[in-house]
C-alpha cells in the first residue's frame, strides 16, 4: 500500500511589501466566501483566485497549494481563539474556577460567532490533518492547559492534572462544537456555557483521583 501523501501547508513566503499583503489578504478573505459559499468539497485555488481577483501564478507565488489556503484560515482562527484564551487563563486577577467558567463562556462564544466558517475548516481538516504543524498546534493547547492545572491543582498528582486538563478540554471542544453547529440564540449558547462551565467546576472540585 502506498504511504499517504502529507501535504504541505505551510506558506511560501511572507509577503514583504504592502501590494504582497494586500494579494495574501484578498485571496483569504475570498477562500472564506467560497468555503461559504461551495463547501470545502469544491474549494479550489482557481476559484479561491478568481474570487480574489489574482491570478492563480500570484497565489502559488505564496500558497503552494488548497491545503496551505486552507491551512492558513485555520491557524488564523486558532491564533484568534488561543490569544482570547491564553489572556483569561493567565489573568490571575481572577480565582482559578472562575477562569474556567469564563474560558467555556468564550470558546463557546467564539463558535458561535464563527460556526460557519468552522463548519467549513472541520469538512476541509482531512487536507491537512496530518501536517506537522497541526501536531504541533496540538502540543501548544497541552502545554497551555498542564500549566493551568499545576495552578488549578497544586495538590494533585501529575497524573490527577493530566486527566482533569485531557477531560476538560475534550468536553468544551465536543460540546462547544456540538452547540455551534445547531441553530441556536446568543442567549442559548450562553446557557450552554453556563452549564457546562458549572459542570466542570463541580468535578474539579470533588478533588478526588480519576
Amino acid at each position: 500500500m502506498a504511504a499517504r501523501r502529507i501535504p504541505i501547508v505551510s506558506a511560501r513566503k511572507a509577503p514583504r511589501q504592502a501590494r504582497s499583503a494586500q494579494l495574501v489578504e484578498a485571496t483569504l478573505q475570498a477562500a472564506i466566501r467560497i468555503l461559504a459559499r461551495d463547501g470545502a468539497k469544491r474549494f479550489t485555488t482557481a476559484r479561491v483566485a478568481e474570487a480574489a481577483g489574482v491570478s492563480v501564478g500570484s497565489l502559488y507565488q505564496y500558497f503552494p497549494n488548497k491545503e496551505s489556503i486552507l491551512f492558513r484560515l485555520q491557524t488564523d482562527e486558532w491564533k484568534r481563539t488561543g490569544a482570547v484564551l491564553d489572556a483569561i487563563l493567565a489573568d490571575a486577577s481572577r480565582a482559578p474556577l472562575k477562569r474556567v467558567r469564563d474560558v467555556v463562556r468564550a470558546f463557546f462564544r467564539s463558535e458561535w460567532e464563527e460556526a460557519a466558517l468552522r463548519l467549513a475548516l472541520g469538512d476541509a481538516a482531512p487536507a491537512y490533518r496530518d501536517a506537522p504543524e497541526v501536531a504541533e498546534h496540538r502540543k501548544t493547547g497541552r502545554r497551555r492547559t498542564v500549566k493551568f492545572m499545576a495552578e488549578l491543582l497544586p495538590q494533585a498528582t501529575p497524573r490527577r492534572r493530566r486527566f482533569a486538563g485531557e477531560l476538560i478540554m475534550t468536553a468544551i471542544s465536543a460540546i462547544g462544537k456540538s452547540v455551534s453547529e445547531q441553530t441556536r440564540s446568543q442567549a442559548e449558547v450562553e446557557r450552554w456555557a453556563v452549564a457546562v462551565g458549572d459542570m466542570l467546576c463541580a468535578y474539579l472540585e470533588l478533588g478526588e483521583n480519576p
